[in-house]
Formats: structure tokens, sequence, C-alpha cells
């Protein structure tokens, strides 16, 4: 019965080394085939630019992003506030420029411990027109603070989409520039 010990030993080995070398393999094949769609969400971008660069809610919409988005996460794209209008004004970019359904944007509230969750989540719907069913769990924070310097909390909206946060930041690098090219407001 040794030898059959031995022999399932150096299966299981053999059989650990091959579906390393198979997963390595699909993760290369996998990475490529992103890039390639991160390249295609890049190249669409580009496109949809040309068409909206005019648009007074689209430039509302980047501007929003760049000064109060999120820009270390490859997959998120979200931004923080504790201004009701200007939460409202991105979800309403994100839904009738961008066209991201309803369903795909999410809210997040973070709150002080003496804060209550249900009134700081009713607050952000109620104000920023976001649906209460579009929350996620409250985060409570602990601040250095002795009194409470937010009645309702820091809201955070946005959407998880590698392939919308490639476009938004093809985005964020054209709107600058071409907001400071001479030619742009010849055509306004």
């Amino acid at each position: 019965m040794d030898w059959s010990q031995e022999l399932k030993q150096k299966l299981q080995k053999s059989s650990q080394i091959e579906h390393t070398i198979r997963l390595k393999e699909l993760n290369k094949l996998r990475g490529a085939n992103l890039k390639q769609a991160y390249e295609e969400a890049r190249k669409e971008a580009r496109a949809e630019f040309e068409g909206l660069k005019y648009n007074p809610l689209f430039i509302a919409g980047i501007m929003l992003y760049w000064g109060e988005g999120d820009k270390l996460t490859n997959y998120s794209t979200k931004i923080t506030n504790t201004d009701p209008h200007l939460i409202r004004l991105y979800v309403f970019f994100l839904e009738n420029v961008c066209r991201v359904p309803k369903e795909k944007i999410r809210a997040h509230v973070l709150v002080y411990p003496d804060l209550n969750e249900e009134t700081c989540r009713l607050y952000w719907s109620s104000r920023a027109h976001i649906d209460l069913s579009r929350f996620t769990k409250c985060t409570v924070i602990r601040g250095k603070a002795t009194t409470r310097p937010l009645a309702y909390g820091v809201c955070m909206v946005g959407i998880s989409s590698t392939y919308f946060k490639a476009k938004m930041l093809e985005w964020l690098k054209l709107l600058p520039k071409e907001l400071m090219n001479k030619g742009y407001y010849e055509n306004i």
C-alpha cells in the first residue's frame, strides 16, 4: 500500500503543476481581453466627447467628478459630498448624459455615532432624489470633533464599472484641453 500513497502524492503534485500553468495562461488571456475592452471604452469616450463637449450638463458632470470624484480605484466612479444639490446634479448627469440606468447607481452615507442612520438616508433620498432602495448600509465614522459638524452625514453616490471608469478618465483628460483651446469658443 505504500506504493499507492506514493503514486497518489506524485499525481497530486503533477496535477497541481498543471493547474498552476493553466491558471497563469487563463489570467494572461483575461488580462489581454480586459486591456482590449478598456481601450474600446476610451475610444468610445473620445467619439462621444465630440457630441457632448458643448453640453453644459456634460461639462458640469465632468467638473464635479474632477473636483469631488474617486480617482484612486479602477472600478468606481463615485463622488462624495455634503451638499445634496451637488449629489443630485451628479446623479442627473449619470442618468441623462451617461445613460446609466437608475438601478446601477448606488448611494452610501457616512454618519457619526450619534446620528440616526434611517433619518440620514431619508434626508439624502428626498433632497438628492435617490430612491431609498439604492442606498447601501451606512458607515459609522468617528471624528475628532466633540460636536456634530454634519447633521446628516456625508453622501457618496456613483456606479461600479471599470468600463465606465475608463470612459470617465478619458473625458477627464479631454475636457480641460478642449476648454483651454481658443478654437473651442468660436463654435459656441
